[in-house]
């Protein structure tokens, strides 16, 4: 019969993308939540086994739960431990072992049949025996025998069979039949730091710049930009990234808080790209030689950092493109190029490019200039507005990179309509930026955290950003330190990517008028930092997001996307969220919990009483457990329903660690 449904139907697995026409994606190290729907006509029972075939072709079979009762949804929690594509499909195949145990367990009772399923037990048991070796077959044979002697009383001989010893037996060799398996999918699983990273952000020419006595000023440089990288390795930071560190356009070039007038020496806007010093494949001659830039790369890799290079398609009036390819950009109707507009945004400086000209052209211009950065030791892409460019080149693009180079990581840099962001994932971003710097309050948090965690988790890798450049939210400039210090505890522990621009930790709240952009933005000048002088006055935060990356580093709970739950206070400023990883999945192998609870209203003091479930913390309901607060060390007991009070003046959330009695 030509039918697509197995003997036992298999449907609805996941983790897949949607139409299954790109694989989903994970990395090493993540324990992956499969599940699937299956289930069979009758009452008979079924049982339903994941089966998983790594890159290096090693099998592994994993028994999978049922989610609830009578819902017939399956789920097992298996970790991917190499990098690569993995195969994966689901097993279901009739139980007949359950089957007969919980009938005769009613029968043999009620003395309904007692022979009749003592004799179909019998025979289970020696299939299970004939499949078995050693002291596991020798066991199974002997309970069959035994539960056919007749003269021996019927509930001694039900006795018998459930011998701890003899069910751990049967698991282990349980008959199988009317095996059904579903279709075979692809797991694509990409290296840890496509999804997992504490991201930081600074313009290396303003390490090091100097304002001269005429109010000119001095670039920073490599070399001075290189002195800031024990700061960012002292506050956690594992990937540092760059602004564009090409040459800047001069034609149409941006001044201060992007005025259309500036003055000589107004170092205009990185992104602005391309001058007569070259395009996207040269150094700014201000910051150094590409000999500079790759002892910066290798500097920072000392210090623990891996350096993000920012590709951004895109190119100043005087990029060497636009005389050599007129044709990569759109020429209106008066023959001038159009540039590059954002209603109300306008980029006089910057003209974007046409991709339907010359597609090819253009495709094998990109690969070039990638290829050339990562012979210079980048891995990882921060791509500027990705949703400007069309998704088939992207899929292309990323598709050749990661062929040739499996570890380079891109970045989406697209706040845009949710369909091209999703879009950007399932065809090859590692990760993106999302909306939660617009996502404030309890309501509004707890329903992104479901969505980024949820199914989507597939193939969309969130990046919190607390702030950008081009980013400063009225939350931040209207809710002083406490809103700063809540939205990098929730950027940092909610999902395992989270990112920060250079004077975050200053607490640069002043917004340009009408705008939620910082006030004379480093975009179009220079911004040197006096962080020594910072740190003596106590005016920098830079101790709070260190202690932040630490507990990301000491609790690889924090690294599991799927790993969290939406819990419930009484108060609707108070968010509640857990991440769990059972102790299966853990190098010290004890489970890790992390508890968030957090005040996002930052003009305020709030006491709640927090309701948990349990179970998604490992635990029993009413089981109670150590709570030990890692921010500022102190121990409450606590159980399923606790008391907490949270002054935002003084720590706006508890990050709290389960201690548990094995621990």
């Amino acid at each position: 019969m030509d039918v697509l449904t197995g003997r036992i139907p298999v449907l609805d697995l996941a983790p897949q993308q949607p139409g299954n026409r790109f694989p989903a994606k994970a990395v090493v190290g993540d324990a992956v939540p499969f599940q699937a729907v299956a289930f069979r006509e009758g009452h008979d029972r079924i049982s339903v086994t994941l089966v998983l075939r790594s890159p290096s072709d090693d099998e592994r079979r994993v028994p999978m739960e049922p989610v609830g009762d009578g819902f017939d949804t399956y789920r097992a929690l298996a970790q991917v431990d190499e990098q690569g594509t993995w195969r994966w499909h689901v097993e279901a195949w009739a139980d007949e072992w359950a089957t007969w145990h919980h009938n005769a367990e009613i029968k043999i009772a009620a003395g309904i049949d007692v022979e009749l399923m003592a004799l179909m037990g019998s025979q289970l048991l020696e299939r299970a025996a004939r499949q078995a070796t050693g002291p596991d077959a020798t066991m199974l044979a002997g309970a069959s025998q035994a539960l056919t002697r007749t003269e021996v009383p019927a509930l001694r001989r039900w006795a018998e069979v459930n011998d701890p010893d003899v069910l751990a037996a049967v698991d282990r060799h349980r008959p199988r039949s009317l095996v059904s398996p579903s279709e075979t999918l692809e797991l694509r699983v990409e290296r840890s730091r496509a999804a997992v990273g504490a991201w930081y952000e600074f313009f290396p020419r303003s390490e090091g710049a100097v304002r001269n006595d005429d109010g000119t000023w001095t670039s920073g440089t490599f070399e001075t930009a290189a002195k800031r990288l024990p700061g960012v390795q002292a506050m956690g930071f594992d990937v540092l990234y760059l602004p564009p560190v090409h040459p800047i356009g001069e034609v149409n070039r941006k001044g201060p808080n992007n005025s259309l007038t500036p003055q000589p020496g107004d170092p205009g806007s990185p992104w602005a790209i391309g001058s007569k010093h070259g395009g996207h494949d040269t150094i700014h001659p201000d910051l150094g030689t590409i000999d500079d830039f790759r002892a910066f790369v290798a500097k920072a890799a000392d210090a623990g950092l891996e350096v993000a290079m920012d590709l951004a398609l895109q190119a100043a009036p005087d990029h060497p493109w636009v005389t050599e390819h007129p044709e990569w950009f759109t020429t209106l109707p008066d023959g001038t190029i159009a540039f590059a507009e954002n209603p109300p945004k306008k980029y006089q400086d910057i003209y974007p490019i046409n991709f339907d000209n010359d597609p090819e052209g253009i495709v094998a211009e990109v690969l070039r200039i990638i290829e050339l950065w990562v012979g210079c030791g980048v891995q990882i892409f921060r791509v500027d507005n990705p949703h400007t460019k069309p998704l088939w080149f992207w899929e292309h693009v990323i598709r050749e990179v990661n062929a040739a180079h499996p570890d380079v990581v891109f970045l989406a840099e697209a706040f845009t309509r949710p369909a091209m962001m999703q879009g950007l994932g399932k065809v090859g971003f590692q990760q993106s930026y999302t909306y939660f710097a617009w996502r404030n309050t309890k309501a509004e948090l707890e329903e992104y955290l479901r969505e980024v965690t949820g199914t989507q988790a597939a193939w969309f890798k969130p990046a919190f950003w607390v702030n950008t450049p081009d980013i400063l939210t009225e939350y931040l400039q209207f809710g002083g330190v406490p809103a700063f210090k809540v939205r990098a505890a929730l950027a940092a522990t909610a999902v395992p990517t989270w990112g920060m621009y250079a004077g975050y930790e200053l607490i640069e709240d002043v917004a340009r008028p009408g705008a939620e952009e910082a006030i004379d933005n480093e975009k179009y000048e220079y911004r040197p930092r006096d962080w020594e002088q910072a740190a003596r006055n106590g005016t920098t935060i830079a101790p709070y997001i260190a202690k932040l990356n630490e507990i990301r580093s000491a609790h690889p709970a924090i690294g599991q996307l799927w790993a969290l739950d939406v819990h419930w206070s009484d108060d609707d400023a108070v968010l509640v969220y857990s991440k769990h990883l059972d102790g299966r999945f853990t190098e010290s192998g004890t489970s890790d919990t992390i508890i968030v609870v957090a005040n996002v209203d930052p003009h305020s003091a709030r006491q709640t009483t927090v309701h948990l479930d349990l179970t998604k913390l490992g635990l029993k309901p009413g089981d109670r457990f150590e709570a030990h607060d890692l921010i500022t060390g102190e121990t409450w007991t606590w159980s399923d329903h606790n008391f907490v009070r949270l002054d935002a003046f003084v720590e706006p959330a508890h990050i709290i660690h389960v201690r548990r009695s094995e621990a």
